[in-house]
């Protein structure tokens, strides 16, 4: 059987797997089973200093590559390229992107680094699966260091149409570097179409049958995985967690209040600031939920070292204080707004009090918040999820409220909706979505894209089996 190699910038601590997210958990059930390695960044800066050889962990049938990086590494790399350039590109937000050579030619270089350090570790029938944003060019540098293996990829976060992505000066090498892969996988199939008519617009390359394109000449596979959650382990645990006493305590701050739950990273992409005014609005033109309804917003921080972050973090504390102070009174604070981490259990909880789930990101490649509400809520007393159309879980929860985060008054309109729905309608809207999340769960993606990656090994080596002997 083949062994799985993982590459992805960041890696969870060896060890810790049950306590990471749901990616992490799958990923690392496909290592364990037949053995694998994960390399990535560990996290750390080695400062002035050229960073070492990685450093190795075993653990069970994993061993896990963990490499530093130079304080120039992560300005270039990282805050620079990844998360200045290719984020805001890849999330339609052309006026933030802040384009520099030097930070373009670092994030080839780490790139070209990572590859160098894993080409020795390769052996000959492994499977390679480079995660997200970070790792484009892996693929191309792999190869051109002579690697022949499967190389899979997998984009976490939304693909651009062609007018977009085209305005980022080397959009042509990264391009390049997407065809140096065997499988390329999105969440969505606008994200696949939007990639493909890259390649055709520019006479790049050509969209073929059944999911294949053609560029730089190379045939690869272009699909459709959208990722899931561990629904089954998520739902236990909100329903074990509403029985703690630290549930027991927050439900009770909200004893006579309609509970409407936001849960995201700080980031410009989530649509928190239209979130609040569209919760301000509700206020304003529903009155009767005044002293009723809540908003808790839980944002922790994120890349706190790129200014758009910073500036996000201050509008949204402002925004959160002037409609608190504009609304509230002495018994009621409309917007709860919580600037730092949750652990995942008391979240579950959280889910499970809250009468809406709000999610309306701007763009979104996922969303797993939006599944992790469904999957946490009580069967016999089920929430409503109010979602952002431009989130790629709005292709497969059926049962939302689909809004459009731009219009104010859609989503006031939305969370009225919400509140007012009866117990038949929430529980029918609800089971719908729940079937769906228990059949495409996080193992089901997993196995669908290392079945799609592996199944040109297996006709590789069939082929090779009916070799006649020299």
């Amino acid at each position: 059987m083949s062994r799985l190699v993982v590459v992805s910038n960041r890696v969870p601590a060896a060890g810790k797997g049950q306590q990471a997210g749901g990616l992490a958990v799958a990923l690392l059930a496909a290592l364990q089973k037949n053995g694998g390695l994960w390399l990535g960044w560990s996290g750390k800066s080695s400062g002035a200093h050229e960073p070492g050889p990685p450093e190795f962990r075993q653990e069970g049938k994993i061993a896990y590559a963990l490499t530093d990086l130079s304080r120039k590494d992560i300005d270039e790399y990282y805050a620079g390229f990844a998360n200045s350039v290719l984020w805001p590109l890849c999330h339609y937000r052309l006026d933030l992107t802040d384009y520099a050579r030097k930070d373009m030619a670092g994030y080839f270089r780490v790139n070209r680094f990572f590859a160098h350090q894993l080409a020795p570790m390769i052996e000959p029938d492994d499977l390679v699966w480079v995660h997200d944003y970070h790792m484009i060019p892996m693929a191309a540098e792999l190869r051109q260091m002579g690697v022949k293996n499967r190389l899979g990829f997998f984009l976490h976060i939304p693909w651009p149409p062609p007018d977009v992505f085209f305005a980022l000066p080397v959009h042509e090498t990264i391009l390049r570097g997407l065809a140096s892969y065997d499988v390329v996988g999105f969440q969505t199939q606008f994200d696949a179409d939007n990639f493909a008519h890259c390649l055709v617009r520019e006479g790049i390359g050509k969209a073929l049958s059944d999911g294949w394109c053609e560029a730089y000449g190379r045939r690869f596979r272009v699909g459709v995985f959208p990722i899931g959650i561990d629904t089954a382990a998520f739902a236990a645990q909100a329903k074990k967690a509403i029985r703690t006493s630290e549930l027991d305590r927050i439900a009770k701050s909200f004893v006579d209040r309609d509970l409407i739950v936001g849960v995201d990273r700080l980031d410009y992409s989530k649509g928190i600031p239209q979130r609040i005014e569209a919760f301000e609005r509700f206020i304003d033109t529903n009155p009767a939920y005044r002293g009723r309804a809540t908003l808790l917003q839980i944002t922790p921080k994120s890349r706190s070292d790129v200014l758009n972050y910073a500036q996000i973090q201050r509008e949204v504390a402002e925004l959160a204080g002037r409609v608190n102070g504009a609304l509230g009174s002495l018994d009621w604070v409309p917007i709860r707004y919580v600037n730092r981490s949750i652990s995942q259990s008391v979240l579950a909880g959280i889910y499970r009090l809250g009468r809406v789930g709000l999610v309306t990101p701007m763009r979104d490649g996922m969303n797993l918040v939006a599944k992790e509400y469904v999957a946490a809520q009580d069967p016999e007393n089920p929430g409503v999820l109010v979602l952002s159309r431009f989130a790629g879980a709005a292709r497969e929860m059926n049962g939302a409220l689909l809004v459009n985060p731009y219009d104010l008054d859609a989503v006031s309109n939305a969370i009225a909706q919400a509140l007012s729905m009866s117990l038949e309608s929430r529980k029918e809207r609800w089971q719908r979505m729940m079937t769906h999340l228990l059949e495409h769960d996080i193992s089901r993606w997993c196995g669908d894209f290392l079945d799609a990656l592996g199944a040109g090994a297996e006709a590789r080596r069939q082929a090779e089996d009916r070799r006649p002997a020299a």
